[in-house]
């Protein structure tokens, strides 16, 4: 038997002539074999790739396995611009893939975040060799999740991952070695300093630290600059385009959650064959998902994938063994969705998605703090806070990929609910379990001051011992005129959980989650340009014709 083999830097020439690179490992013996294309723009080299697919254990199965780095990246030529040519880049090396000695003709994609929207973005444009796909914690709509959120700027993400992105791309674009460490040099102070300047600085649509690197940002500016630019990173409304089976996997305190949730919702609705897997992960342990610790909450060996050995590279080589390797279908291969429910740290199958027993359930705010489903009685009924965007409300937690120093799940938020800009709503102790497994959303009936302002929802967990750990939130970025009523629609995203009797549910109402999302100034100016700050006066009705809610998905017992 022939040993297994490993090519470095195969030029894969594209449709315009710009040539690509790859690794390519293949297993040892004859073949021929499927192939597992992973494209990105992270270092083909990485051994981060090996987080998202052990490549030993696909040589194992009989897998041959290609790391691409994308157009402009690390080894591969032409531009590095985000998104751009991910479509047609994506097309032409699933074609290429399919040709490479050994192949047997059927191709599938990996990978996570950007490296599963590569997959989508592939799929999209029907390459006839592509028989299946995995994507991992990646978006469905840029403007919700990517780019931005309820119309803010996802801005913690944005900062982060473009200064990065910016240092791993200097070498490429340097005129010298002094050039070189003076753009290295300035980046890096940057990034050190995110959570004490650089995230402050202002405008936060044309954000200094990135001017500086004259590298591209996530896409967040450039679709402030360019709204048609945005498309290039949209996987919804395509579904119709595709013909390929999806295996999507993400976190529930990933921040890309709902376009995971979406795309195979999206899939399912295009009659094509999709599964879902949904665990308790923020952004990076959806790839190792190692048990243990997701910040304040420990999930324990329960967290393990639900596949045959408790990997998600064993999910997805069990997905690719049928619909690449023409091995038996069993029910690894049916649509259907597997997710963890929080709180009682238990996995549960559903064959459809959102569930369909799941009931709206509205609890309304009151004016003395308390939180039930009985609606509010007064005829007029206010609250109300001060929201100073020098002084923002600290992200504490959350559905998020950012800087260290803000890590994602689920964390106290006692700090937080001690400020004076921070409204508060707490229930009676539940009598007996609840659960919520859905989309949660929330209607707030509102007046500023000014001419724009934000509106953050968030849905707690109160233990016994007075503990309140976040669910999940939303924001909305409100156009007003000063004093007028809005009901504002708040998107909370999605999430499953049993609260247990004796703990309590909790609602915050505030104007800002800095700096995951970008401060609005209160102003209504470009994001673009704003750089002055205006304090805003929040008013929250709930009263009779204006019941401020948040609706809970309940599953019923």
């Amino acid at each position: 038997m022939s040993p297994a083999t490993i090519e470095f830097d195969v030029p894969v020439p594209m449709r315009d002539g710009v040539v690509l690179r790859a690794d390519i490992y293949r297993p040892a013996g004859e073949g021929p074999w499927p192939v597992l294309v992973q494209r990105t723009p992270y270092d083909k080299s990485s051994p981060m790739n090996t987080m998202m697919l052990d490549v030993y254990k696909a040589l194992l199965r009989g897998f041959i396995v290609v790391y691409q780095d994308t157009r402009g990246r690390f080894k591969s030529e032409g531009e590095w611009l985000p998104w751009a040519y991910e479509r047609t880049d994506g097309y032409d090396t699933v074609e290429w893939a399919a040709t490479i000695p050994g192949s047997n003709g059927k191709v599938g994609m990996v990978g996570a975040s950007y490296t599963g929207h590569t997959q989508w973005a592939a799929a999209v444009t029907n390459p006839p060799h592509l028989a299946a796909i995995a994507p991992q914690v990646t978006w469905s709509t840029p403007e919700d999740g990517i780019f931005y959120r309820g119309g803010a700027l996802e801005y913690g993400l944005n900062l982060w991952w473009s200064l990065v992105q910016s240092m791993a791309q200097y070498p490429k674009v340097a005129t010298s070695t002094d050039d070189l460490l003076a753009k290295l040099g300035t980046t890096m102070q940057d990034y050190d300093r995110l959570s004490e300047t650089t995230y402050w600085e202002l405008p936060s649509g044309a954000a200094p630290s990135l001017a500086r690197t004259g590298q591209p940002d996530i896409g967040t500016e450039r679709g402030l600059r360019d709204p048609e630019s945005i498309d290039e990173a949209r996987v919804a409304g395509r579904y119709g385009d595709v013909v390929v089976p999806s295996l999507n996997t993400t976190g529930w305190f990933d921040v890309f959650l709902q376009g995971a949730l979406d795309n195979y919702v999206g899939a399912r609705e295009a009659g094509l064959t999709s599964r879902l897997i949904v665990g308790p992960w923020e952004h990076t342990s959806g790839g190792t998902l190692t048990p243990g610790h997701v910040a304040g909450v420990n999930y324990g060996l329960a967290s393990l994938a639900p596949g045959s050995d408790g990997t998600m590279t064993g999910v997805q080589l069990d997905w690719f063994d049928h619909f690449l390797a023409g091995k038996p279908a069993d029910a690894a291969h049916e649509s259907g969705v597997d997710y963890f429910v929080l709180g009682i740290n238990e996995w549960r199958h559903a064959d459809q998605w959102p569930l369909p027993q799941a009931l709206a359930t509205a609890f309304y705010l009151h004016p003395d703090g308390t939180l039930s489903t009985t609606p509010p009685t007064d005829a007029e009924s206010t609250s109300t806070y001060t929201y100073d965007p020098a002084d923002p409300v600290p992200t504490t937690g959350g559905t998020l990929v950012m800087a260290a120093s803000f890590p994602a799940g689920q964390l106290d938020q006692t700090a937080v609910e001690a400020r004076d800009d921070v409204l508060v709503y707490t229930s009676e102790p539940l009598t007996e379990d609840l659960e919520i497994t859905g989309r949660v959303a929330a209607s707030i009936f509102a007046s500023t001051d000014g001419p724009s302002t934000d509106w953050v929802v968030r849905l707690c967990d109160v233990d016994e011992h007075g503990r309140s750990l976040n669910i999940t939130d939303g924001i909305t970025r409100a156009a007003t005129e000063s004093g007028r009523i809005d009901e504002n629609e708040i998107d909370l995203w999605s999430t499953s959980i049993v609260i247990r009797a004796g703990h309590r549910l909790r609602v915050h109402v505030t104007s800002s989650n800095f700096p995951r999302w970008d401060r609005n100034l209160n102003t209504g100016e470009d994001p673009t340009t704003a750089t002055t700050i205006r304090i805003a006066h929040q008013t929250i009705h709930h009263d009779t014709t204006r019941p401020s809610r948040i609706i809970l998905p309940v599953i019923p017992t």
